[in-house]
């Protein structure tokens, strides 16, 4: 049946109806690959989106542009080793309501697309592209600094641990602050003992190869949210490496998924917890914008010193023995939670932990109560599957975060002038109107400020939402095949069309990521002139139902269908208490007083979607104008 609307004209060969809750960055996996599939250099090795199969194809099998006035020269994609790199997309996705998941799954068929994008030569990027010899994409992790460089900015003069992870193809200096999953996992911080990584889509050869050599045995456990087929093949994977074990979430509730990405490295000297926002395959590394918080290694506490638990000490002063000596700190409080920090992180990650009654996690619960998080200056913020009634309602999702505002964030933000920006990678159906969950609940929660309890008028503070258009996917690194990983498709977004009004373009011109599109998600509240911000997170979770949760039974109930993690920066917990940060300028540049101004990874102002501009959606063809290798984007 041919179907025409604001965004072209298609045939869908069955319903077109998509899942109420679920964004496509946020579905489930269904089912493995057949063996004649993995042989396929056209198809993905193991489960994922829809919007990452063609982006995968099109990356395999590109179509060149045919106009006359552009160049017909085919750029091959980098030969790729099957099973690994270029065969590794695998994504959560989220973009389908529940109650249609059961139904076929439809094809979309295009008969016409109309782009509004101007005839006009992308920007090349393939001077800054190119890969010298035959280095593959996996293999590059910025500049070939000196391994001093990663040490000094992990255990510099970053007061907010947060990090962009490194974009091939971009000016040098921006990559300067920032770090490869390499980085992270370098020898440098010390004696790995064993390690825990919570992901979605995980590519386990591509994972174990970045591990040093000399710790790539050591015990790894996977937290995973696969079942049946894609559980199978996640587990073949890993066939090879009897050091690698599991861990499957479990997620109750239909249509959930398991998009937490954390990592938890245990060192002879000390504890390290990773939050960020990247999958573990190759193409969420390379050429996309990211988000990384990782703490300082946390020392274990002393064995003389957890036996004292009922002592009311404020700090005490402890040498810890690393591969150098530092003067620690730790905290016993009148709880007797030894180690424990002003924003109570480590027992919200004990609690987000036990949340997966799961056995396999008891002892990486017992190795983060005997070491010292107490310096850990951010709050954590989670989601876990589950309805969620009387106080339990404000442990997870969005009445998480408005429990946090409203105990932590200053009255200076609880003004209709400050707007609310919320960016992200993917949409759920946020149904008929703003009404029913944007700027009713999830508002209610995100302007919420000081312990006034003012509440505002619905939509009287503005609501920037950022994500990228046609135009910022066409123009970007990776070209049309960047859009696999915003798989917004079209089946949603002409159901809830007011929800455009609220866009935002992509813009990071801060720092050197406007070329790389944004698979890190981020919320916060800026000033009126976007000079100062109340507060900022970082997390995984996109702008859907499934990751914040949804009230039921007339608000007594919270039900949340996915497990999300990220963390979240108050101005109160880092010694300020004018009640904002100011935002920091270029992000390579030097803060004349870095504890003030936060590294805001994009533009501010956002700007608002001109009249021909149109949000990214996957799964219709971009026919009228190349991207930045010559290529036009056919889904099908």
């Amino acid at each position: 049946m041919l179907q025409e609307g604001a965004h072209g004209k298609w045939t869908v060969s069955s319903s077109d109806e998509s899942t109420e809750e679920v964004s496509e960055d946020e579905k489930p996996s269904t089912s493995s690959l057949s063996h004649s599939a993995q042989g396929s250099t056209s198809v993905p090795q193991y489960p994922c989106s829809e919007a990452r199969k063609a982006a995968h194809k099109r990356k395999a099998s590109p179509l060149k542009f045919s106009d006359k006035g552009f160049p017909t020269e085919k750029h091959p994609p980098e030969k790729q080793r099957p099973g690994q790199e270029g065969s590794g997309w695998c994504l959560s996705s989220s973009e389908e309501e529940p109650e249609d998941q059961e139904k076929q799954l439809h094809k979309v068929t295009v008969k016409e697309e109309k782009n509004d994008a101007p005839k006009e030569h992308p920007p090349d990027f393939h001077q800054n592209n190119k890969l010298a010899g035959n280095q593959k994409s996996e293999e590059w992790c910025g500049a070939p600094s000196e391994a001093q460089d990663t040490w000094d900015l992990l255990n510099g003069g970053n007061p907010f641990r947060f990090f962009l992870t490194k974009v091939r193809g971009i000016e040098q200096s921006y990559n300067s602050g920032a770090l490869h999953i390499k980085d992270i996992l370098s020898p440098l911080f010390g004696t790995l003992l064993s390690s825990a990584q919570f992901n979605y889509c995980i590519d386990v050869e591509w994972l174990v190869r970045q591990y040093p050599q000399e710790f790539r045995k050591k015990p790894l456990l996977i937290v995973h949210g696969e079942k049946r087929e894609s559980k199978a093949e996640l587990i073949a994977q890993a066939r090879p490496y009897e050091n690698i074990s599991f861990c499957q979430a479990k997620l109750d509730i239909a249509f959930g998924t398991h998009h937490t990405k954390m990592m938890l490295l245990l060192y002879e000297e000390g504890l390290r917890v990773v939050i960020h926002t990247s999958n573990l395959i190759s193409e969420d590394w390379h050429q996309k914008t990211q988000g990384v918080f990782t703490n300082d290694i946390d020392c274990a506490i002393s064995q003389s010193e957890a036996e004292f638990p009922f002592f009311e000490f404020s700090r005490m002063d402890y040498l810890c023995m690393k591969t150098w000596t530092l003067v620690m700190f730790y905290q016993i409080n009148a709880t007797g939670s030894a180690g424990e920090s002003e924003t109570n992180f480590k027992s919200d990650l004990i609690s987000y932990l036990a949340a997966y009654n799961s056995p396999t996690l008891k002892e990486w619960i017992d190795n983060i109560q005997e070491h010292d998080l107490s310096e850990t200056r951010v709050y954590l913020l989670g989601s876990t599957p589950g309805r969620y009634q009387g106080i339990d309602k404000e442990k997870w999702g969005h009445l998480r975060l408005r429990k946090l505002l409203r105990e932590g964030a200053s009255s200076v933000a609880a003004r209709e002038s400050w707007p609310v920006v919320g960016q992200f990678s993917s949409i759920g159906s946020m149904g008929a109107d703003e009404s029913k969950w944007l700027c009713s609940e999830f508002q209610d929660s995100l302007v919420a400020a000081g312990t006034s309890g003012t509440s505002l008028l619905r939509c009287a503070v503005p609501i920037h939402l950022v994500y990228p258009t046609v135009d910022n996917v066409r123009q970007s690194l990776e070209g049309y095949p960047a859009g696999g990983s915003l798989p917004y498709s079209v089946q949603t977004a002409q159901k809830q069309l007011w929800l455009h009004s609220y866009f935002h373009k992509w813009s990071a011109e801060v720092s050197g990521r406007s070329h790389a599109m944004p698979h890190i998600k981020t919320y916060m509240r800026p000033s009126p002139d976007f000079q100062k911000i109340a507060w900022f997170l970082v997390t995984s979770a996109n702008l859907s139902k499934a990751a914040w949760g949804a009230l039921e039974k007339n608000g007594t109930q919270l039900m949340i269908r996915s497990y999300e993690l990220g963390v979240l920066f108050l101005p109160s917990a880092f010694g300020l208490d004018k009640g904002y940060f100011h935002v920091q300028g270029k992000l390579h540049s030097e803060s004349k007083d870095p504890v003030t101004s936060f590294p805001v990874p994009y533009d501010l102002p956002p700007e608002q979607y001109g009249s021909k501009d149109r949000p990214w959606i996957w799964n219709i063809p971009y026919t009228n104008a190349p991207d930045t290798h010559g290529n036009m984007w056919v889904p099908s």
